[in-house]
């Protein structure tokens, strides 16, 4: 009888020690998925870039997220104007063609291309050709 109530103890405190460890752990992280079209915003070229651009601002309302993930299309004429970054930023160009100015000094950008602007750094793009110059635009922002 004292083995049964020994076992039945050790029983009680392995399922205590169990769901306290539970209950320790964090919650799973979750997700959140958004669609261009949930997100998309006729807007003007940035930094007075002119022309106009649709942007796509993703998960732009979820608290605590530091990373900024914006997909820009901008119309043909259209431009990001120079100014001077405060942040690391990386642009990705998904389609189309440009011509960014970095620190003064003008390339071309195509689809693959990747542009890390540095801190203090300037820079400026502008859509040439026909098409749409689609990008992507990351950088991290302060918490709000």
């Amino acid at each position: 009888m004292r083995h049964l109530a020994l076992l039945a103890a050790g029983m009680l405190i392995g399922a205590a020690a169990a769901t306290a460890a539970q209950q320790s752990r964090p919650a799973p992280g979750g997700y959140i998925v958004e669609h261009d079209a949930q997100v998309a915003s006729a807007e003007p070229g940035p930094h007075s870039g002119g022309g106009q651009t649709v942007g796509y601002s993703f998960f732009k309302s979820t608290p605590g997220l530091k990373l900024v993930f914006r997909k820009r299309a901008l119309k043909p004429g259209s431009g990001i104007g120079y100014h001077e970054q405060r942040e690391d930023e990386i642009y990705y160009v998904l389609s189309g063609r440009g011509q960014m100015t970095l620190d003064g000094k003008t390339v071309d950008v195509g689809p693959g291309t990747a542009v890390l602007t540095r801190t203090g750094s300037s820079h400026g793009l502008k859509q040439v050709g026909t098409d749409d110059l689609v990008i992507m635009v990351n950088y991290e922002q302060a918490v709000k």
